[in-house]
């Protein structure tokens, strides 16, 4: 064979002075905008950007109550834009532009000035700033008033200190720029799930939004009463100190559940707090009861919150969504692991003590997670031992090279894994996926209706222990492997009904899953319509009969029966930036026990007769 030789020449090097750029105010924040707020997003889901700039602004106003200044927030959103009064000390007027325009300028780096506050770096409302279309700032102080307006960071106007009525404060309005979180909307579920996140840790303060109150008398126990999906088993354990407030109950359920708050700041990923008050709850249990017990049923069902206050807390990522703080205070070096042992252990074993009822309905609930778990202790060794062998040679699972928690200890938010039906389906999405954040795992037929089994079905089903293996879920939410779980199937009667299946499975054994919004259905195209110039991919029959208005006669119209109908080529665009994802969400209100049970329970009849009553006759969309 005759070898082919190549000349490689060494690229010019132009590294040189005029490389070294320096990017004045803000202009860095619109540059790098996922450094600041995260990801951009449009607003259909709870940690898109909006909600972060919406967050940021909040913040500024919680610390003023938490401060002693200004018992209420003012809210209110029209036409994509947020206007935001609190009652507080108002920004000095003086320094009122640099301490939202020029990064690292603020009054938190005062500690007397605030104490235990959430935001430290003096970057969160300029980042608000330069990535707002429109930003307008107004301070209300003793009599005099300043307000200053801003587009994308930079200054348009300013009134300077002059004379002006109104109660202390400052006034925010913002609206994020639509060159950059493009067709966003605001979901006023997710706004109002944040302001009851701040009022149950904040009580006292009363929020307004758009004319509707959000207030909390109870604090943690008002949360976990609104998060919990099943029944306490029994009445939650409320707990507070100095810079410290627990509770928790047991449910009905399996897994573990956690809510964890920093100086107001929701911590979805946890961090030290929340490892420590975990560990701290097992431990002083074990030890009230003096038995010989394992952890795991000590915590199986477990719904918990904890909210710290922590002077100068550290954040491992600027959207502070895990705490990295070792001390709860730096110039004391009092651990938070410390802190929150000491508390536990004090105030739980006194409250066990004092409330025996309690004691005794709890100490029923371990015994009856340690009569399960030895029930299956077989069963689950024999499986573990067979899903590591099948997971050698897995034809289920194709999986992704970057996982939600990789060695580093970061979460990889992009990590994904797509549930498919049969092997035509997973064909097309595993030829066309990003090999290094999207896995795909196939199912062999329809799934098993898991309702009213016990957690032993997973081990005994092998298509159910080889998901909980892919996932990682044995041992919690903790260690999953992907931040999207995506059930992905045909959009007709047998798909619908095995994704009712796979729901039904997360549910019943994994409802933390689902309740930390890891969940979603991928919707795909029903319709292509094209001509020989454009193609349309069509989501509902209303895009359909727009797609053949615009392209007239010569339309060629095109019906999706299955996934396995879609080409690897066009398969690119729906799993791609532009895919389309409904997040699978629990309200208090889904009781999840008699939800599942009226829909995949043995109540036949009943079902048939909702069937009917509820019906509904659509055209033939093929025709």
């Amino acid at each position: 064979m005759e070898e082919l030789e190549l000349e490689i020449t060494p690229q010019e090097d132009n590294y040189g002075d005029e490389n070294i750029v320096h990017i004045e105010g803000l202009a860095h924040v619109r540059l790098r905008p996922g450094m600041y707020i995260g990801k951009l997003g449009d607003g259909s889901h709870a940690d898109d950007g909006i909600y972060v700039l919406l967050k940021e602004v909040l913040d500024n106003s919680i610390d003023e109550f938490r401060m002693g200044k200004g018992k209420q927030i003012e809210l209110s959103l029209s036409n994509g834009a947020f206007t935001i009064r609190d009652y507080g000390r108002g920004i000095p007027l003086g320094k009122m532009v640099e301490a939202i325009s020029i990064m690292n300028t603020g009054g938190k780096y005062d500690s007397k000035a605030f104490k235990k506050s959430v935001g430290l770096n003096g970057v969160g409302t300029k980042a608000v700033n330069a990535l707002s279309e429109q930003f307008k700032v107004q301070s209300f102080r003793d009599g005099e008033t300043r307000i200053a307006e801003f587009s994308k960071g930079e200054i348009t106007s300013d009134t300077g200190i002059i004379p002006g009525e109104g109660a202390n404060g400052t006034m925010v309005y913002f609206k994020p720029d639509d060159t950059l979180f493009q067709n966003y909307n605001y979901r006023e579920e997710f706004v109002e799930d944040m302001l009851r996140n701040y009022t149950y840790l904040n009580t006292g303060l009363t929020i307004v939004f758009n004319g509707r109150k959000f207030i909390s008398k109870n604090g943690l126990s008002d949360l976990l009463n609104e998060k919990m999906t099943a029944e306490s088993i029994y009445p939650i354990i409320h707990l507070k100190g100095e810079d410290i407030e627990v509770a928790f109950t047991h449910c009905e359920q399996y897994g573990e559940e956690y809510y964890s708050f920093v100086n107001g700041q929701h911590t979805t990923q946890g961090g030290t707090h929340q490892a420590a008050y975990r560990e701290a709850i097992g431990r002083t249990i074990k030890e009230f009861y003096n038995k010989n017990m394992e952890l795991v049923d000590i915590r199986a069902g477990i719904v918990a919150a904890i909210a710290i206050n922590v002077e100068e807390p550290v954040f491992e990522s600027q959207t502070k969504t895990k705490l990295g703080s070792r001390d709860m205070d730096p110039k004391s070096g009092l651990s938070v692991n410390k802190f929150v042992n000491d508390f536990v252990k004090k105030e739980l074993d006194n409250y066990l003590h004092k409330n025996p009822n309690t004691s005794d309905a709890l100490l029923k609930k371990i015994q009856d997670a340690e009569k399960e778990r030895k029930a299956i202790a077989g069963v689950t060794k024999t499986a573990r031992e067979r899903a590591k062998k099948a997971n050698l040679h897995n034809k289920n699972l194709r999986d992704c090279r970057i996982h939600y928690n990789d060695p580093k200890g970061d979460k990889q938010e992009d990590s994904s894994i797509f549930i498919t039906e049969g092997d035509s389906a997973s064909g097309s999405i595993t030829k066309s996926r990003d090999v290094n954040v999207q896995a795909v795992f196939s199912l062999r037929g329809k799934p098993l209706n898991c309702f009213g089994l016990t957690r032993k079905v997973v081990y005994e089903n092998l298509e159910f222990n080889l998901l909980q293996a892919a996932l990682n879920l044995e041992e919690g939410i903790e260690g999953l492997r992907y931040n999207k779980v995506i059930i992905a199937t045909d959009a007709d009667v047998d798909g619908m009904h095995i994704r009712l299946l796979l729901l039904t499975f997360f549910l019943q054994f994994f409802p933390d899953l689902v309740k930390k919004g890891h969940v979603y259905i991928l919707q795909t195209p029903l319709f292509r319509v094209r001509d020989k110039k454009q193609t349309f991919y069509c989501y509902t029959d209303e895009e359909r009969l727009n797609a053949i208005n615009k392209l007239g006669a010569k339309a060629e119209i095109t019906r999706f029966k299955g996934l396995g109908e879609i080409s690897p080529d066009e398969f690119k665009h729906f799993i791609g930036k532009d895919i389309r994802l409904d997040q699978v969400s629990l309200r208090k209100e889904d009781a999840v026990g008699g939800l599942l049970d009226f829909y995949m329970g043995k109540n036949t009849p009943e079902r048939q007769l909702f069937i009917i009553d509820n019906l509904v006759v659509e055209e033939d969309l093929e025709e």
